[in-house]
């Protein structure tokens, strides 16, 4: 019988959305995972907090038709974790295993864990896997028997708040280490009282806290670069945090943020960092796309190039039979805040990557500084600058004597810093700088002639 045509609408296909019951318990349905596997499109969304706070979720499949169904082994619950165990041809997708003819088996053991991340297997990738969980369990998982061992309680072994609080979200391995993310961020560590959030790696025998910031996403193409890129956040910027193996190292980027709708933990859900084109990685950042290349020649990262704003929250996003696919998280119920909230409901996009050039114009704030304590000769990290129009940058600070701002810029983008401009601060003053229309540069950094507390904000629009 012949299928009816696919009605889409600016790219959004109603009759793909992810619908969850009115309840009780309403909650949302979120799109945790895109996954593309022998043909067909996987569907996996969730609930706020496990099965027992939303109904009508779980796993869906999109066939070559473009007609979905509600898969018989699907389960409510609280999944963002999709992975393709290469030695056993076998696609894990929240606490799923599909094997090549989409037999489903599930690990009744992980059905109540918020999973949020797969990764591979530090000494024996052929038989295990680690599956992490949103409340920091971390378990490895034998993907031919399903036994499942719980290895490390994160909140413990990173000194990390329990239920409620701590919100880990993604975890990757490569280069020898299995690095996780949490991205616990609220009124608290804006005010600078507390520091809750992670970047975190585990080298088979310890770990090692790379930064106490909100972190979401981690990924690499391994083979393709030599680099893992992790994207967070701070009062004063967006993050990119890039891993070179060429030095071993992590190096700091700055990027601006395009909305403050991703300031809390709970809003960002979830920015990703995911390979969609050949050898090169797409971005979803604080309300931006990027895209960025793997490549570090000299251990620099140059290849980030932003596309546009959105106003979407976007669950995850794929590339599948030659489209740009994005999951959203729309509409929740907001564990009873939200009145108009009929039903919950999510939808998916569908276009092609170079559709994003026509999404909201690249705009947006931040820098590296907010009322942070600067040393004299030290530069600031690197802030992203290309890809924007209208340029000016404010400077303050809460010295008693005039300061000095070196602004420097980085037009080649491979870590060579020419001197653009000295500002002169005031006693506790402050200066705007206006940059020529025109003017760019791969990346700005400052460099500060006192010991002070600085702000440094550009704003690009």
């Amino acid at each position: 019988m012949q299928q009816p045509p696919v009605l889409s609408i600016s790219g959004v296909v109603p009759s793909l959305a992810q619908v969850a019951d009115f309840g009780p318990p309403r909650s949302e349905i979120g799109i945790g995972c895109l996954m593309p596997w022998q043909g067909k499109l996987y569907v996996l969304n969730y609930t706020s907090h496990r099965r027992k706070t939303g109904t009508g979720t779980g796993l869906r499949v999109i066939d070559e038709n473009f007609q979905m169904s509600h898969h018989p082994a699907a389960v409510d619950g609280t999944y963002a974790n999709r992975f393709v165990h290469e030695e056993s041809s076998q696609l894990i997708i929240g606490p799923h295993l599909v094997d090549t003819q989409h037999n489903v088996r599930t690990v009744d053991a992980l059905v109540d864990i918020r999973l949020c991340g797969t990764a591979k297997h530090l000494s024996q990738p052929k038989d295990l896997v680690y599956m992490l969980g949103m409340e920091g369990e971390l378990f490895e998982l034998n993907v031919h028997t399903l036994e499942t061992k719980l290895i490390f309680d994160l909140t413990k072994a990173l000194s990390t708040p329990g239920e409620g609080s701590c919100h880990y979200k993604d975890c990757y391995t490569a280069y020898g280490r299995l690095i996780i993310t949490n991205n616990d961020y609220c009124e608290e560590d804006f005010l600078g009282n507390r520091k809750e959030g992670t970047l975190a790696e585990f080298d088979g025998e310890k770990w090692t806290v790379i930064e106490r910031k909100p972190f979401v996403s981690v990924n690499g193409l391994e083979g393709f670069g030599g680099t893992i890129f992790a994207n967070g956040w701070d009062r004063a910027s967006a993050l990119l945090k890039v891993y070179t193996e060429g030095d071993n190292a992590w190096t700091t980027y700055r990027l601006p943020k395009a909305s403050h709708c991703w300031e809390h933990k709970w809003q960002t859900e979830w920015p990703r960092i995911r390979s969609t084109e050949h050898e090169r990685l797409m971005m979803d950042h604080h309300g931006m796309w990027y895209e960025i290349s793997p490549w570090a020649y000299g251990n620099r990262v140059w290849g980030v190039r932003p596309i546009s704003t959105h106003l979407w929250v976007h669950g995850d996003f794929c590339s599948w039979k030659g489209l740009f696919i994005v999951g959203a998280d729309n509409t929740s119920h907001e564990f009873g805040g939200n009145y108009q909230c009929a039903e919950p409901q999510s939808g998916l996009w569908m276009g092609k990557t170079d559709d994003l050039w026509n999404f909201g114009k690249t705009s947006g704030w931040g820098g590296p500084w907010w009322k942070d304590q600067v040393s004299a000769g030290v530069p600031s990290d690197p802030y992203l600058m290309t890809g924007f129009d209208k340029k000016v940058l404010h400077l303050s600070h809460e010295a008693d004597r005039s300061v000095s701002f070196d602004v420097e810029v980085d037009f080649m983008g491979c870590g060579e810093w020419r001197k653009y401009k000295s500002v002169s601060v005031g006693a506790k003053g402050y200066e705007p700088l206006v940059f020529p229309d025109g003017f760019s540069a791969h990346w700005v950094r400052l460099v500060s002639d006192s010991d002070c507390e600085a702000t440094a904000q550009l704003f690009y629009t």
